[in-house]
């Protein structure tokens, strides 16, 4: 791209919203103009982004009149449906965080360290994955692309700031004694609910099905077998997941290691003699993704188990977005 873009923030005011904010600033990410955009209910309101005061304005059908070359949406799957195709039609290109446009056979799903080759073939729109294949799918990139992954069996312990500011606050709450029911249909402080998203026919979770589903679109391999089960626990932040993973071929557990400290996004902690693997504590406001824990399944023949570990808000949504973009500005010219 030779000139800066004209960058719309979609659902502004939110969690992922603000953190888009905050990660466009870290990154020092360029921009002529930029737009804040929200609900009627969050318009109006004023928030400051590199030392200057931006108004929130509406979003509407003419929002996209303007030129803007790419905006980031973080307003929930409905506001995504309607608007997303709008600006797309206006020559903008939607990274959208929804899960509204991931499945879509015309929507790239894209995670930069994995499958940036997708963003060429974009006709608009841009689909950010679910936070908790995010975070899977960088580990596991590099070990497919050796080892060729046979079967994989995701166990998630998800926090709470996955389901937004309602999450964070009924376990705030709940802590406190106050068993609010605003995110979860238990009480979530100091107990563990074995369901994400809704039930579905299968007895899967949406959640559950999101993971399977979006591993085969970015591996671009529908044959791997995968299973899930998510899990929201009383964390406030960072996902953590166990995944055992299955390889058609021989490996050296040392050598999977290197593999995955010497692979993009990726800080490997696996020092189990002094208790070093990683943590939600450590993992929050970074952008990497952490593993560790990594050994051999003695249960299969070929088979590893690794724990993995990443701030669910950033590299599961607001970094992976940004990062989305960069990519974008380094392959077309908009």
């Amino acid at each position: 791209m030779n000139k800066k873009p004209n960058l719309a923030i979609v659902g502004a005011t939110g969690l992922v919203g603000s953190t888009f904010l905050k990660v466009l600033e870290e990154r020092n990410f360029p921009f002529e103009n930029l737009y804040m955009m929200a609900s009627a209910k969050s318009a109006g309101t004023t928030l400051k982004f590199r030392g200057k005061d931006y108004l929130v304005e509406e979003l509407t059908e003419h929002s996209f009149d303007k030129p803007i070359d790419i905006a980031l949406f973080s307003a929930g799957g409905a506001a995504s449906e309607k608007f997303a195709p709008i600006a797309a039609a206006h020559g903008t290109i939607v990274v959208d965080n929804s899960s509204a446009w991931r499945m879509d056979k015309n929507v790239p799903l894209v995670v930069p360290e994995v499958n940036a080759k997708d963003i060429s073939w974009n006709k608009g729109i841009i689909a950010n994955p679910n936070c908790s294949t995010i975070q899977a799918v960088v580990p596991l990139k590099p070990l497919h692309d050796k080892y060729v992954i046979k079967r994989i069996v995701y166990s998630t312990y998800q926090a709470v700031s996955g389901s937004g500011l309602k999450g964070i606050n009924d376990l705030k709450e709940g802590l406190a004694g106050n068993d609010l029911l605003k995110a979860y249909p238990h009480p979530i402080a100091n107990n563990c609910l074995p369901q994400i998203d809704v039930f579905l026919e299968n007895g899967y979770t949406k959640e559950e099905m999101k993971m399977i589903q979006e591993t085969h679109k970015i591996l671009g391999n529908d044959s791997i077998k995968v299973t899930a089960t998510t899990v929201r626990v009383p964390v406030y932040s960072c996902h953590s997941e166990s995944i055992n993973v299955e390889f058609e071929k021989e490996f050296d557990i040392e050598e999977v290691k290197k593999l995955l400290a010497s692979s993009p996004g990726i800080v490997l902690q696996d020092d189990p003699d002094n208790s070093v693997y990683p943590l939600a504590i450590n993992a929050t406001g970074k952008d990497e993704v952490f593993v560790g824990r990594v050994r051999r399944d003695f249960s299969v023949e070929h088979g590893i188990n690794m724990w993995v570990v990443a701030d669910n808000i950033r590299k599961g949504a607001a970094t992976n977005a940004v990062q989305i973009a960069e990519e974008l500005m380094k392959q077309q010219s908009l």
